[in-house]
């Protein structure tokens, strides 16, 4: 009997057990889900975009108002390169050089210089040089507040709505502000400039003996730590293997500020860090959370090849169509991929075809019959629908309109004849009575 109660005791408190488990359950799913609900950072502001759709992945304090500090240098790049010429020759002002203040760094460019638009750029991307935002600024506008007005107007082109710019440099000035928001949409914009791409990925440039400056001494090492191979073990190593650029800044009002690019997997992200300072342990922010945000990006998402160029999307009668070419097949005009979640990638995803109005013969292969479009997540992804075969006109319908034309016109002209015969008939008779 003792054994049949101490049995009874242990399977009733199995019971017990297993139900306080599962209704425990998931309170620790969730607590274990680290990269969804208990996701964040210490900087102030920071944000993560997928770069081609600009898809904000995660966001703190995005559209608060900060200062971008040298980061504004990636706005004053696409300007530069949507109105120069790279081998364009600009000259080094003496306003230039000497309006940049005490403790910003230059790229010790003199009065008189005479360097190209290219050199200038690598120097004020790579090296993060002031002296040489402002010659780029006063070579395509004349004055650094002219060039200020394109700055903004650019950026609300973009799409910018928290924003304004008063100097090419970033130089601190009370009402020279972005958000975290506004520079990933700059950014998002410049990477699809190829030159800005392979400048800042960059980590080093030298600038070439010139007409003012006769050593080749000025070697510009990148100020971003993620794009520059370390192989020591160290905390402070901040080198990331899939990181592609962008931009460092920092001016003590700003503090430690970056943007960031990463490309795994066909994924390519966009992450802002501003106001960052050191954590507890001495090391940099800006870089560790910027890692951080990558990482939670790859971990929950990824690009699903939703449909291939020349994938098969319909089959349709063509109206008017001989007999051997009225069936046509509907194909995808390019490659469709969206970004999902990782838990979603197996999904099925619908598709919204839309033809055009009147699809009938004849067709030449290749025309555009209508369009095909995936929704996923608030973004729509599309392409157009191609016509996969030649649709030639069918003769019968020709001849049957052919044959009605020609009828029409013996019937009109017997109902012309009727009437001309009447016509005389009456004119007969009238001159007989």
């Amino acid at each position: 009997m003792d054994v049949i109660k101490l049995n009874y005791k242990c399977l009733k408190n199995f019971f017990i057990f297993l139900l306080l488990f599962l209704l425990l359950l998931p309170s620790i799913v969730l607590a274990s889900d680290d990269t969804t609900t208990n996701f964040s950072i210490e900087s102030p502001a920071g944000i993560l975009i997928e770069s081609k759709t600009g898809k904000v992945l995660f966001e703190k304090n995005s559209n608060e108002k900060m200062y971008p500090a040298s980061l504004t240098k990636v706005l004053t790049a696409i300007i530069i390169l949507e109105n120069c010429d790279l081998n364009e020759i600009a000259t080094v002002s003496y306003d230039a050089v000497m309006s940049v203040s005490s403790g910003y760094v230059t790229a010790n460019l003199q009065v008189g210089e005479e360097l190209t638009v290219e050199q200038l750029l690598n120097v004020m991307l790579i090296g993060s040089s002031n002296d040489s935002a402002n010659v780029l600024a006063e070579h395509v506008s004349g004055s650094i507040e002219d060039f200020a007005i394109l700055m903004n107007n650019k950026a609300k082109e973009i799409g910018c709505t928290n924003s304004n710019f008063l100097n090419p440099s970033g130089a601190h000035e009370e009402n020279h502000y972005s958000t975290a928001g506004d520079l990933a949409l700059i950014t998002k914009y410049a990477m699809e400039n190829d030159t800005f791409r392979e400048i800042v990925k960059k980590t080093s440039y030298k600038l070439p003996a010139t007409n003012k400056y006769p050593n080749e001494d000025r070697l510009f090492t990148t100020t971003n730590e993620l794009i520059i191979v370390n192989n020591n073990n160290r905390a402070d190593n901040y080198y990331y293997q899939y990181a592609i650029g962008v931009k460092t800044g920092f001016t003590t009002p700003a503090m430690n500020c970056l943007i960031a690019a990463s490309s795994k997997d066909n994924l390519e992200l966009i992450t802002v860090i501003l106001g960052a300072v050191q954590n507890n342990d001495g090391l940099s922010n800006k870089y560790l959370e910027t890692i951080k945000m990558f990482k939670y990006g790859y971990s929950n998402y990824a690009i699903k090849k939703v449909v291939n160029s020349g994938d098969i999307l319909q089959s349709i009668n063509v109206a008017h169509a001989t007999k051997n070419t009225k069936k046509l097949d509907i194909v995808a005009e390019s490659d469709v991929s969206a970004l999902v979640k990782i838990e979603n990638i197996n999904d099925q995803l619908l598709s919204t075809v839309t033809l055009n109005d009147e699809i009938k013969a004849p067709i030449k292969k290749g025309d555009i019959v209508g369009k095909v479009s995936y929704s996923v997540e608030g973004i729509t992804y599309e392409t157009n629908l191609l016509a996969n075969s030649d649709v030639k006109k069918s003769k019968s319908i020709l001849h049957i309109f052919e044959i009605f034309v020609v009828l029409l016109i013996l019937y009109l002209l017997s109902v012309y004849r009727k009437k001309m015969k009447k016509n005389r008939r009456i004119k007969v008779s009238y001159f007989k009575s």
